[in-house]
């Protein structure tokens, strides 16, 4: 009897930690730092090296420009952060750099960014998502829908990337 407010707490604590993780990869505003194995991942510019840069580095990085991206729809300027981190082949970034060029209307340049991020990582779930967004505003239905029941395979109907994209080629919404 003693031992069921312990395992009471253990599970709390367990599922506390838990949380934060979970609902960053929803979010897509935390995107999961490049390892810190003293190689750089992405393309840096071929003119200059970059060092390896910290976590908080990359992630204080990325929050400016999700903020230019999505919050004020500076696309240009988001791209520019983006590209400037070095970290090209990370699925957040590339995906992130897609958007904002379909945003700009540059179809051509959001496809190779879409494929790059898939690329990297093949379940990451808001590429499959835009890339299916990108296929609708194309016309090509067919191909957002299987786009769209990848999305499901991977984080099922209630995801909001699902709904998105769902609600995209419904034309409920345009994204």
């Amino acid at each position: 009897m003693r031992k069921m407010p312990l395992l009471a707490a253990a599970i709390l604590v367990g599922a506390t930690l838990s949380v934060p993780k979970f609902a960053f990869a929803i979010e897509g505003a935390n995107p999961a730092p490049p390892p810190s194995s003293g190689t750089q991942q992405g393309t840096p510019s071929p003119k200059k090296k970059k060092k390896q840069k910290s976590s908080q580095e990359f992630l204080n990085e990325w929050h400016k420009a999700y903020a230019l991206v999505y919050d004020k729809h500076d696309y240009e300027g988001g791209i520019a952060v983006l590209r400037a981190m070095g970290y090209d082949d990370n699925a957040d970034v590339a995906t992130l750099i897609g958007y904002a060029s379909r945003k700009l209307g540059r179809y051509d340049d959001a496809k190779v960014w879409y494929e790059r991020a898939l690329a990297a990582d093949p379940n990451h779930a808001q590429t499959w998502s835009y890339y299916g967004m990108w296929q609708a505003e194309q016309g090509n239905i067919l191909k957002a829908k299987d786009d769209l029941e990848k999305v499901r395979s991977i984080c099922g109907t209630e995801c909001r990337e699902y709904t998105a994209l769902k609600e995209a080629i419904d034309g409920t919404v345009t994204y």
